[in-house]
């Protein structure tokens, strides 16, 4: 199954890609073909588009469906033209202006570690890596192994339409996306300036939840919600598009490719 998902995505687009510097985890099922994300069947991933965080993304995205979840377990997707403009234009300047810093605090044990992140265990590794896509870095010694920064774009232009998109993971990264129980327990445990992800203007200011919770309100208003059926195959613009993921109940397996 997973060689004719892999053969089908390079018919389409023959540049498929390895994921790296990756924000959540995933298992390589063959080739480039990867799980979609591993995330508890009781949580949503909220709308995003595939590493808009960083600055280096892919441009096309393949969802391939090969088991059914006995509820739930949608992928529901969102035009980024029409989220870009239905947020307010004061938002809108004020991220265009600033960009976003994101924050990655690796601690082991929690969340991803530096090593499944950069995917190797060579800290020279990390360092060509992040020199090479502009992200700033420091080693620590402590609970806190490394962290890193990188300001990154707020919206794109699409190349062959010229429209504009929301395009970053602001929403996600910063710690009003946790639970209350969840964020309280990490700010004890680690510190508040520790947590494992923050996301904040370019500038270093913070940016205001009610802020982040209208862009959240914007995207749900335009979600695209579908029940998947074994064997379907979605492809994605992944500047055009974003994409999320419903809780759901049973076995659920979705395959993924990135051109």
């Amino acid at each position: 199954m997973y060689e004719i998902n892999e053969k089908a995505s390079e018919i389409l687009c023959p540049n498929l890609l390895d994921y790296v510097y990756r924000s959540t985890p995933r298992t390589r099922l063959g080739g480039k073909i990867y799980t979609a994300t591993e995330y508890p069947a009781d949580r949503s991933i909220p709308l995003h588009n595939e590493n808009s965080y960083s600055k280096s993304w892919p441009e096309k995205i393949y969802f391939f469906s090969i088991i059914i979840a006995d509820e739930g377990g949608e992928t529901p997707i969102a035009d980024s033209r029409k989220v870009y403009k239905k947020i307010d234009q004061s938002i809108k300047d004020l991220f265009e202006k600033k960009g976003v810093c994101y924050v990655r605090n690796y601690t082991p044990g929690i969340d991803l570690s530096w090593q499944e992140v950069f995917q190797t265990d060579k800290k020279t590794d990390v360092e060509k890596y992040c020199v090479e896509h502009g992200i700033e870095l420091e080693w620590k010694t402590g609970t806190t192994e490394l962290t890193t920064k990188q300001i990154c774009q707020a919206t794109l232009t699409h190349p062959v339409t010229k429209e504009k998109v929301w395009f970053n993971q602001a929403h996600l990264f910063h710690p009003s996306s946790l639970g209350k129980d969840q964020l309280e327990s990490l700010i004890r445990e680690l510190g508040e300036e520790n947590l494992p992800r923050n996301a904040l203007f370019g500038d270093g200011t913070p940016i205001d939840v009610g802020t982040l919770n209208h862009i959240r309100e914007v995207y749900s208003q335009d979600r695209i919600k579908f029940k998947w059926q074994r064997g379907d195959i979605m492809m994605l613009d992944n500047v055009l598009m974003a994409h999320s993921r419903e809780p759901y109940k049973g076995e659920r397996k979705v395959a993924v490719a990135m051109s």
